[in-house]
């Protein structure tokens, strides 16, 4: 027998208003002419239906940061940087999701790894006035937006919990505009303030706990521009979980002397698949005829540049690069230090991840082949000379011109074709992501630490408040991931809701 299926909902009014009825577009009419609508049309442009049932939280949550603008720093498809559900995935593996959905907790955590800036409340932690407060905030802005968490039923709709932004306010009846995500079941629709309050404040019987609503709003500066944690491998987890746990305990059992011995302690007893774990992020491109370059790129590379420059500068980077220049053998020399590696070897690598992420298929690289490799230095309307990496990558019977920016730390790079050895180290390399790391774990990792100098030594070499604004942001950034990795190792991110501090 063939099943017709469910197509949509019709909206049970009251106590809903239908955006797109008459008494919708007048509260629309009205809502603009004060001023409430503010945070509307940079939602609408982004609207989206989620894929799956359960995915409320998640295309909620992409919907958002894509309003806001926020950088995911990886790709989504082909070359594109793009907050789609299926990023979102670092709390919570997708097929539970699927399955059962995404607590109020874990969303608002998913915020925070995103890098946005974060402010959840629970109904019971607020009051209506304050919620009402933050939703003419948001309402009266475009950088700024609202998601609910609410029970359905409150509205006299089918369905329990659920996760919509806030599409703007209307002040004269008291009224909110809820975007819901859910559009193959039902439309965006007005439904009044106190009635909104009353369904976040049902308990989710998962937790336990009220439910809720969080601010997102975009950062002064996007972190992680240089370094990133991968989220998209399933030893995310667990190697935050030795970074965290493991790692104070193994220093505290070892009778450490000097500073070359805690890091040969740490770097020896790194999981074997660490490589994956934290990356330094290049700029990947198709080969233009014209050279220049547009403003947009060539500030994230100065940007970019000069972090790598403040992690070269820090004293624990000459201790990390003087451990993996004597340690030939050390099981962390997948994260190469560059002294072993000739140009063309690293150019060929590069190319052909470049290729890769412009074909939509990182991570598998069979039949990629770099047949030719160069470095360029472009002088783009005289600023100051600019790394590429430029590659031709065969894959099969069809091929492509690659360029990759590179962050480089040297100061005058000169053109060349030949692969000499003076680029050695050109970009970020395996001391420089192993710095950063170290500089981001919580600084009680090294407080099991006998010997009193040696602890004192290491607590300066790791701080944080010497460090030039740009590095500090980028580092407080990883630490904040990590702590947040923790709390979901931990099921705790329902009971935490703030970003970690420190």
């Amino acid at each position: 027998m063939a099943m017709a299926g469910l197509y949509r909902r019709v909206l049970p009014s009251p106590p809903a208003i239908e955006f797109a009825s008459s008494e919708g577009k007048q509260l629309f009419l009205e809502a603009i002419h004060y001023g409430t609508m503010e945070n509307f049309y940079r939602l609408i442009s982004y609207f989206q239906t989620q894929s799956e049932p359960a995915y409320c939280g998640l295309a909620s949550l992409s919907m958002v940061l894509n309003a806001l603008a926020i950088d995911p720093r990886r790709k989504w498809k082909g070359p594109w940087r793009w907050f789609d559900e299926c990023m979102l995935d670092c709390c919570e593996p997708l097929e539970t999701v699927k399955a059962r959905g995404i607590s109020f907790g874990k969303v608002v955590s998913l915020a925070h790894c995103a890098g946005a800036n974060v402010e959840a409340f629970r109904t019971n932690h607020t009051s209506i006035d304050d919620f009402r407060k933050y939703v003419v905030r948001c309402s009266t802005s475009d950088d700024c937006h609202l998601i609910s968490s609410y029970n359905r039923a409150t509205f006299k709709q089918t369905g329990t919990g659920h996760f919509s932004p806030i599409g703007g306010y209307h002040a004269g009846k008291d009224m909110a505009l809820i975007l819901d995500v859910a559009r193959f079941k039902y439309p965006p629709h007005w439904v009044p303030l106190k009635l909104l309050w009353e369904a976040m404040e049902d308990v989710d019987e998962t937790t336990g706990l009220r439910r809720g609503f969080m601010l997102i709003s975009r950062p002064q500066r996007e972190p992680g521009l240089l370094f990133t944690l991968s989220c998209k491998h399933e030893s995310w987890v667990g190697i935050a979980k030795h970074l965290m746990d493991d790692m104070p305990r193994l220093l505290k059992s070892e009778n450490v002397k000097d500073i070359q011995k805690v890091l040969s302690v740490i770097f020896t007893s790194l999981p074997s698949n660490f490589e994956e774990f934290i990356k330094w992020v290049a700029e990947v491109r198709r080969r233009e005829n014209d050279q220049s370059l547009s403003s947009e790129e060539k500030a994230r590379l100065a940007v970019k540049e000069e972090v790598l420059k403040q992690v070269q500068d820090t004293g624990l980077f000459k201790h990390v690069a003087a451990f993996l220049s004597s340690a030939k053998n050390s099981p962390c020399t997948n994260l190469t230090s560059g002294d072993g590696e000739s140009l063309p070897d690293i150019a060929a690598s590069v190319c052909c991840q470049g290729a890769q992420i412009l074909a939509g298929k990182s991570g598998f690289s069979e039949g990629f082949c770099c047949k030719k490799t160069c470095v360029k230095c472009l002088k783009p309307n005289g600023d100051k000379p600019i790394t590429v990496v430029c590659g031709t990558v065969v894959n099969g019977s069809t091929q492509q011109e690659v360029d990759m920016l590179v962050p480089s730390s040297q100061t005058n790079p000169s053109c060349c074709c030949n692969g000499s050895k003076k680029y050695m180290g050109m970009h970020p390399a395996g001391n420089d992501v192993l710095t950063a790391l170290l500089l981001a774990l919580p600084p009680e990792t090294w407080s099991g630490i006998k010997d009193g100098k040696l602890l004192q030594e290491m607590y300066n070499l790791v701080s944080t408040e010497g460090l030039p604004v740009l590095l500090q942001e980028e580092v407080l950034h990883l630490r904040r991931q990590l702590h947040l990795l923790k709390r979901c190792q931990e099921n705790k991110v329902d009971e935490v809701l703030g970003a970690p501090t420190f």
